[in-house]
């Protein structure tokens, strides 16, 4: 059986958080350890345009975010790692799948419009409006036949399933059908118990925060409002440590909702368990991380041979597109 192509990668943000690695990065591991997948990891460092053009810190914010995805797991000799704007045919590509979806659709992307409503965006830009057909190029660059994505993203798969039909019509089979691999990853809440995590919120746990970090994060982290100290009666269903706990201590769930309930176990208590158990996490991907700290020099190398063998791919599929289209090398 021939292993499925799977397309995967994020914006470039510098050092990743607890809910990027239960939300993602164990996923990627998981499909990168089973032989039926073929992974392609991108940093997606043209799309951070859409939302913000300070360009400044992408390239160190690109090297922390593989540090991160090798310390978490990522094999770069098994899964490339490149950036996207180091690979020309993302952006031909992209102009290529321009031509292929209207401004209609791409307007009713309901992605589109929580990003308007969350960000909120005044004034929507060109390159935001068509982020789905950029996102399509990077799909089927590859050939990627499988997505792995939050519920919240299935709508631009949607768009790259009809653009890869469209072209395929017009010009010949060249790209798959890809499907979505829905995440069941829980989305973590962050310690305000407000939002998701989000670096720029200051409510987040990083993969490369030290135990005492963690623990004086969790101390501050919101609870059930009705269980003020220890013996009253808590709610775990609406407390954000029991989140963490049923993610990082689910052994242990059962016994801490019941004591929580019954006022037996205080909340102190509660998110030290729960800092313990992160930490336990974290160890090995802190340790990870300080070798790949100490070489950067290496982590660069590793992005340029992802690139090298990236390319390769995307100019071969580039040269089926052009052939498909009749626009192909003239022959000398």
């Amino acid at each position: 059986m021939n292993a499925k192509r799977v397309l995967s990668g994020m914006r470039p943000s510098g050092k990743l958080h607890i809910g990027h690695y239960v939300g993602a990065l164990q996923n990627w591991v998981a499909l990168q350890n089973d032989d039926g997948y073929d992974n392609y990891h991108l940093i997606a460092d043209y799309h951070a345009l859409t939302t913000n053009l300070d360009t400044s810190n992408v390239e160190e914010d690109s090297i922390e975010m593989t540090i991160d995805w090798i310390a978490a797991g990522i094999d770069p000799e098994k899964s490339p790692i490149f950036r996207q704007s180091q690979i020309k045919q993302h952006a031909e590509l992209y102009l290529i799948f321009g031509m292929l979806v209207t401004a209609n659709r791409l307007e009713r992307n309901p992605t589109l419009k929580d990003q308007i409503r969350d960000l909120n965006i005044k004034q929507v830009v060109f390159g935001h409006l068509g982020y789905p057909a950029l996102q399509a190029a990077d799909i089927l660059l590859y050939k990627g036949e499988c997505v792995p994505v939050g519920e919240d993203q299935v709508p631009h798969v949607e768009i790259t399933r009809e653009i890869a039909r469209r072209f395929n019509n017009h010009y010949g089979e060249v790209f798959p059908d890809p499907e979505p691999l829905l995440s069941r990853a829980p989305r973590l809440v962050g310690l305000d118990g407000d939002a998701k995590m989000s670096k720029s919120l200051n409510n987040t746990v990083l993969l490369s925060d030290p135990p005492e970090t963690v623990e004086k994060k969790l101390r501050k982290a919101k609870t059930d409002p009705q269980k003020v100290r220890k013996g009253d009666p808590g709610r775990p269903d609406v407390c954000l440590i029991y989140s963490y706990q049923k993610v990082f201590n689910s052994d242990e769930t059962e016994a801490i909702d019941a004591d929580c309930r019954s006022g037996a176990l205080g909340c102190a208590d509660c998110k030290m368990r729960v800092a313990a158990k992160i930490n336990d996490e974290l160890a090995p991907i802190i340790e990870r991380r300080k070798e790949l700290e100490a070489d950067r020099e290496k982590v660069r190398r590793i992005v340029i041979d992802g690139e090298a063998r990236a390319r390769e791919t995307a100019e071969a599929t580039m040269r089926e597109a052009r052939d498909g289209m009749k626009m192909g090398a003239l022959d000398v």
